[in-house]
């Protein structure tokens, strides 16, 4: 954009108002874009100054002499009025209305029909932010706008455009209370855009873009369900706007076993003849396109009643059949963060679903309370560490807990938790209950079955199917860096339960050493290492490999290829395994992976769109029914630690069934907050020979650390590991 901004102030030193006018124009209309669209700089300046060039702009394209360049500059001023951050914002709105109707003396329906439609809609949107005038006047007038947009935008010619002034003029009903209207609006809106996303091909980046920028318009049926008490279609309507991409792509790779020979054999002849008349379409091949476009839907439903006779997903979702497929000892909470307030949703096998609505204040202190608990884990460590007990404590308060559990029954002993946006980066199981009480627990205490993590009810429907009782053959990989001191003793002590396993140790853990071995044959996969999760682009989250760190830093050291992850340590993602090659693995035997390192289960809490993207997505689409992974940086021994009893209490379970690990875990991390020094020595003893066999392979230096870690350690009277940051770091979810 700056280079853009160079170009077109360049091109205005020959392109002159006195010598080439129209150019000028031109050239200063192109110029306000380009200031519209600034990154750098002050936004506020950028606005005015696209502002000054559109006014430039229209001396020369005047209504008389150039009356469409007019209203095209008419229209962009008007849309950058709206967005004016200087100047009183009541007055802006009314500049942007008068702009707007102003252009709207050139685009008329009948000359510029679609030019028309827009403006229409802009004049809409204006109309519904105004803050002068009598409110439910302005309120109707933006109806009155979207409605005569719709006469243009209509769902056969412009389907997008239709879903967009739906969704609008849904808010401007539902601003106004009438929810009856604004559900209309927004399920007419959300069909079509279920619609569209059927027809996409390109890929799924194309159906997460879509995703991202609709919805809202899910967020807001939500809410009017709520007001309406259409409880159970708002629930619905929550799971319809989640992990869609990752549901379907599921779906696909597990149909063989989801779907009886003969109905899977169906949905593939459905799914062929699909996307070949869709290529058809999009590439101008169809000899009649509205007639093939019609065929084509008619398969869809074909399709989708079809498969959704075995498995609902997606629009197909359907609480009643859900509900049935519960256990009578489970229950679910799930929530859902709305702008102004948090619901969740309270699920049992049994009685009719109820749901948990906060106050206005409790949803802008759990958005500050997010705030100050990130600024201090990336910016504040060591304070992060010292108050994540108090500031569990708050979030407790927050979400009002103690409240929502009045509503779980008695004989509910297992809890599956579906966090929703930021929600998936905390320790729910670990927040306190029963805060006014001195004896005060913490929510994992509460239920003896486990508590365990499900991105969506639809994904916990799909991973069910996932029948894995097998669990004597193990796939680890164990310290590739070589400087996890505790991490050898953690694999030693875990290999011994299984009756085979192959372990990729050290130097030889390598990314190639992954991919030639079979990891389509094992029951569990273990990695114990360091991992990296990647906000800004979590396809590159990855387990870091040996072979890794490079010697020489790279000639771009801020390339997507190459992670600083420590001061003066760079290494190299190919030789790592990421998040973009994990979704390429297959584990169609494996029962478990567990992911002993650190950041390995949080998420892309940034995106719209509430897909559930990070590594344990990674592994439950490759084929595992359950992941366990860390919320955080963890710590090396008492994470060894964790883990050693973790598969203790899994081999103590016997044949794997569904919640076992959520229990094994609980047991795990129950264990270790309360270990006393007396118990921590008893461990030790123990696992004697092992840790003598550790220290015996390692270094003087490594040997020297590792003895005086357990010395610290010791040092922690009465507990020392009932900081939450020892033990609720890691999560189970899935099956």
């Amino acid at each position: 954009i700056e280079q853009a901004i160079a170009a077109y102030t360049a091109a205005l030193t020959v392109r002159t108002r006195e010598a080439l006018p129209i150019d000028w124009a031109a050239t200063q209309n192109n110029l306000a874009a380009a200031y519209s669209d600034r990154i750098k700089g002050d936004r506020a300046d950028n606005i005015e100054k696209a502002i000054a060039a559109s006014n430039a702009a229209l001396t020369v394209y005047t209504r008389e002499a150039l009356p469409q360049d007019w209203a095209i500059t008419q229209n962009n001023l008007a849309i950058t009025y709206k967005n004016r951050i200087k100047g009183d914002r009541a007055d802006n709105i009314e500049k942007a209305i008068a702009a707007y109707t102003a252009a709207l003396t050139v685009r008329t329906r009948e000359a510029l029909p679609i030019d028309w439609a827009a403006t229409q809609n802009n004049l809409a949107n204006a109309y519904r932010d105004r803050i002068k005038g009598d409110r439910a006047d302005n309120i109707e007038q933006a109806i009155a706008a979207y409605t005569a947009a719709l006469t243009v935008r209509t769902r056969e010619a412009l389907p997008i455009d239709w879903a967009e002034t739906l969704w609008m003029r849904g808010i401007a009903h539902q601003d106004t209370n009438k929810f009856d209207l604004a559900y209309n609006d927004f399920e007419s809106a959300i069909v079509t855009v279920e619609s569209l996303r059927e027809e996409i091909v390109s890929g799924e980046e194309s159906k997460r873009k879509q995703a991202e920028h609709f919805n809202q318009v899910y967020s807001r049926m939500v809410e009017v369900c709520w007001q309406l008490n259409k409880i159970t279609e708002a629930i619905e309507y929550v799971e319809r706007s989640k992990t869609r991409n990752l549901v379907e792509q599921i779906l696909e790779r597990d149909s063989k076993t989801i779907f009886p020979p003969e109905v899977f054999t169906q949905l593939e002849k459905y799914r062929d003849e699909i996307a070949v008349g869709q290529y058809q379409i999009q590439n101008g091949k169809a000899e009649n396109p509205k007639v093939l476009a019609q065929h084509l839907q008619q398969l869809r439903n074909q399709r989708n009643e079809l498969q959704n006779q075995y498995l609902p997903v997606g629009y197909g979702f359907k609480f009643d059949s859900f509900q049935g497929s519960l256990d009578g000892h489970t229950a679910i909470i799930e929530w859902y963060i709305l702008n102004d307030k948090i619901l969740a949703f309270i699920v049992t096998k049994q009685g009719e679903l109820s749901v948990w609505q906060s106050q206005p204040e409790d949803r802008q202190a759990l958005g500050n309370w997010r705030n100050e608990y990130l600024q201090n884990y990336y910016g504040q460590k060591d304070q992060w560490l010292n108050n994540l007990g108090e500031a569990l404590k708050e979030l407790a308060s927050i979400l009002h807990i103690d409240e929502i559990l009045t509503q779980i029954p008695k004989h509910c002993d297992k809890l599956i938790l579906i966090p929703h946006q930021f929600l998936h980066l905390f320790p729910l199981h670990a927040i306190p209950i029963n805060q006014k009480s001195e004896n005060s627990s913490c929510l994992l205490d509460l239920f003896a079955g486990g508590v365990s993590y499900a991105p969506s009810c639809q994904l916990l429907q799909q991973v069910q199917q996932r029948q894995r009782p097998n669990f004597q053959s193990l796939f680890a990989i164990q310290n590739p860096t070589e400087d996890l001191n505790y991490t050898d003793l953690e694999v030693q002590v875990i290999q011994s339960y299984f009756n085979t396993s192959n372990v990729l140790k050290k130097t030889a853990a390598t990314l190639t050493a992954i991919n030639n071995s079979d990891l389509n044959t094992y029951h569990c996969t273990h990695f114990s290492c360091h991992g990296y999760f990647n906000l800004t682009n979590p396809g590159k989250s990855a387990l870091i490999l040996a072979n890794a760190p490079i010697a020489d830093t790279p000639t771009k050291p801020d390339s997507e290829r190459y992670l600083n992850l420590r001061a003066g340590e760079t290494h190299d993602l190919e030789k790592c395994l990421t998040l973009d090659k994990i979704f390429s693995l297959k584990l169609e035997k494996c029962r478990l992976v567990t992911l002993s390192a650190c950041e390995t289960g949080l998420i892309d809490f940034n995106n719209t769109s509430d897909e559930y993207i990070g590594l344990p997505s990674g592994f439950l689409l490759a084929g595992s029914p359950s992941v366990v992974s860390s919320l955080w940086k963890v710590d090396d021994l008492s994470t060894s630690f964790l883990m050693i009893k973790f598969y203790e209490n899994l081999f103590k379970l016997g044949r794997l069934e569904a919640g076992d690990i959520a229990i094994a875990l609980k047991e795990a991390q129950n264990w270790l907050r309360n270990l006393t020094i007396e118990g921590l020595d008893i461990f030790l003893e123990e696992h004697k020979t092992q840790i003598e066999k550790v220290l015996a392979q390692l270094r003087v230096g490594q040997r020297i650390i590792f003895q005086e870690s357990l010395k610290l350690i010791k040092q922690r009277q009465p507990l020392p590991f009932a900081n939450p940051y020892y033990w609720a770091g890691f999560t189970a979810s899935g099956l």
